[in-house]
């Protein structure tokens, strides 16, 4: 399979790996950019635009990331708290009264970006057509009570993770994430990444859908444990009522899903721009810092580590952001970033000044470390200790 784009001298690696995705792990079509020091240092891409069309992928061509807009969606409140107009150690009632419902007046804006809000389910699901609404699904987690006492355990937010951080963003600011990434973020660093498709840029975004991963030489399959597989099976099981928070789940190709803006799930970029936002976390790109050091330190710092409630298995948190763990790994221990379901990833690792994006088209049944993902960084870490 032909990859194209470059990379720099000492990462030929990663062009290796990203090769090898395609032949022996069932890529589609992707693309992996690298940032190191504010400078690119790899942009390959290859496959076809549409896990389900021939037309080849192309440099630009933009990708839904999932649970990757997380990560961008964080920078927000952590930018607000730099400048003063956002308390991550207020209740988030002192910025949204109709919020203290319900048992959750010591709930903590801190708690919503770490996960220990206990909001993760919504107790009465929203339709695909309530979930573009932008004021249904904060309405919706008002009215939810928690499911355990808010700050006294962490459990992974799929869903009520966005509703929770665009209400408090529009509390503050009067606007919503995607309009403060589109103005703060986007446009300063020119970054091809999207919170609510423009429809002058639908025609750069290929189709997503479900693909399989191929059988592993010798038929051997690594499977997850018993206890992993009940709780994704089982429709009581908090797992399946958190990530079914929206039932059923949006066609993410559809046009009015994309426009939509929804913080913790529809995100749109191409690799290049995921890394170059990562790369200004820590240090300049261009001219253009988004966090300051000291927010930058406070991103990758530890807040949540242990057993997940939602995810039932160990997961590291800082405020907003994934931490490097067993369930996620990423270049190093004081890397920072966030995965999509199925595959994208997008982290920054400041030891190393790495930062890293990998959009697909096909997604996997992968949660927190895709296979394809994980052996780009894998060479990245080669290419950066060699």
């Amino acid at each position: 399979m032909d990859v194209n784009g470059t990379v720099a001298e000492g990462f030929e690696p990663v062009r290796d790996a990203f090769a090898a995705n395609f032949e022996t792990l069932g890529e589609r079509g992707a693309a992996v950019a690298v940032y190191r020091d504010g400078h690119k240092v790899v942009d390959l891409w290859g496959g076809t635009r549409d896990v389900d069309g021939d037309a080849p992928w192309e440099q630009g061509t933009a990708q839904i990331v999932r649970s990757a807009t997380k990560g961008i969606a964080a920078a927000v409140p952590l930018m607000l708290a730099e400048r003063g107009k956002l308390d991550l150690d207020a209740p988030v009632g002192a910025y949204w009264p109709e919020f203290k419902a319900h048992g959750k007046e010591r709930v903590l804006v801190r708690h919503v970006l770490n996960h220990r809000a206990g909001l993760p389910v919504l107790d009465h699901p929203l339709t695909p057509q309530e979930a573009l609404d932008p004021r249904r699904g904060p309405e919706a987690v008002a009215a939810q009570a928690p499911v355990w006492e808010p700050g006294t355990a962490h459990g992974y937010h799929p869903l009520t993770y966005g509703w929770l951080v665009d209400e408090l963003v529009r509390r503050v600011t009067g606007g919503r994430t995607g309009e403060w990434i589109a103005s703060e973020i986007a446009g300063p660093l020119g970054l091809d990444l999207w919170l609510g498709l423009p429809g002058s840029q639908a025609a750069r975004v290929g189709r997503a859908g479900r693909t399989e991963a191929p059988e592993p030489s010798g038929g051997l399959r690594v499977r997850p444990k018993r206890s992993v597989t009940e709780a994704y099976d089982d429709p009581s099981s908090l797992t399946r009522r958190a990530f079914a928070a929206i039932t059923p789940f949006p066609d993410q190709n559809d046009p009015a899903y994309r426009a939509a803006a929804l913080p913790a799930t529809n995100g749109i970029a191409t690799a290049d721009g995921l890394a170059r936002f990562y790369a200004s976390l820590i240090g300049e790109v261009d001219g253009v810092r988004l966090f300051a050091p000291e927010t930058a330190e406070s991103a990758r710092a530890e807040e949540s580590a242990g057993p997940d409630r939602t995810l039932v298995v160990n997961t590291r948190f800082g405020p907003g952001y994934m931490l490097h763990g067993s369930a996620s790994p990423l270049l190093g221990p004081g890397s920072f970033g966030h995965p999509g379901r199925g595959g994208p990833l997008g982290f920054a690792d400041p030891a190393t000044g790495i930062a890293f994006g990998y959009v697909t088209n096909g997604f996997r049944k992968t949660v927190t470390a895709d296979p394809r993902a994980q052996a780009l960084v894998r060479a990245v870490r080669k290419a950066v200790a060699d």
